[in-house]
């Protein structure tokens, strides 16, 4: 007959440390979590990107309507320097104006604005990304 010290003995050992497994399924949690957050930060850093082409944008076109204001054309507006990372590109005329930017960080974005009556009706008043 076996002992009942034998019996109870295993059950009031004590654990140190995690398992194996244990770790693991920390890992792979933590894994997934920042997975997760690295997607969601990409996403922000996109948009933070034509964010600032936008405001760019309406930057230079509050510049070529003071210089219209002032000289009755839009030939000689001068592009402000972009923003970090922002090139701008103006082309005027005696009475109207187009613009476009891009970004280093987001190839193959260009947003564009317009203003005038030289340009295609379709041209859009506010900044336009795509």
């Amino acid at each position: 007959m076996l002992s009942p010290l034998l019996l109870v003995s295993p059950l009031l050992r004590r654990r140190t440390g995690f398992t194996i497994i244990e770790v693991l399924v920390v890992v792979v949690i933590i894994g997934i979590l920042a997975s997760i957050a690295m997607a969601k930060f990409g996403g922000a850093k996109r948009r933070a990107y034509v964010t600032a082409m936008k405001s760019d944008l309406r930057g230079l076109a509050t510049v070529a309507e003071s210089r219209y204001t002032s000289d009755n054309s839009y030939e000689d507006v001068v592009a402000p320097q972009g923003s970090d990372g922002v090139t701008l590109i103006f082309t005027g005329t005696p009475s109207g104006w187009s613009a476009t930017a891009t970004h280093v960080g987001v190839p193959g974005i260009e947003c564009t604005i317009a203003a005038g009556t030289s340009l295609a009706a379709d041209a859009p008043s506010e900044p336009f990304c795509q």
